[in-house]
C-alpha cells in the first residue's frame, strides 16, 4: 500500500476529506520522526514499537563491482509488531 492509497482508505473509513487526511498522516509521520530523534523509542500500543538502534561500522562489498568497502556506523529504526498485530496477520482465513 502506498501513502496515497493509505490516505484514500483512511478518508473512506472516516468520512474525512482526502486533504484533511493528508494533513493528519503527514502530521503523524512528523510526530514519529520527532519522537524517535528525541527519545529513541516510540511505543504505539496495539500496533508496535519503533526504536532507534545503533549499527556498528562493518566491512561490505559493492554489489556492482565486488570492490570491498567500509559501511559507516549509523543509526537505524527497527519496528517490533505488537502481539495483536502478529495474531491478526497469522489468523487463518
Amino acid at each position: 500500500m502506498t501513502k496515497a492509497e493509505l490516505i484514500s482508505q483512511i478518508a473512506l473509513d472516516t468520512g474525512l476529506t482526502k486533504a484533511d487526511t493528508q494533513k493528519a498522516v503527514s502530521s503523524l509521520i512528523s510526530a514519529v520522526i520527532k519522537t524517535l530523534k528525541k527519545d529513541g523509542r516510540l511505543p504505539l500500543y496495539g500496533l508496535g514499537v519503533f526504536e532507534v538502534v545503533k549499527r556498528p561500522k562493518r566491512k561490505g562489498r559493492n554489489p556492482r563491482t565486488g570492490e570491498p568497502l567500509t559501511v559507516k556506523a549509523h543509526k537505524a529504526v527497527k519496528f517490533k509488531a505488537a502481539k495483536q498485530v502478529k495474531d491478526a496477520v497469522n489468523q487463518s482465513k
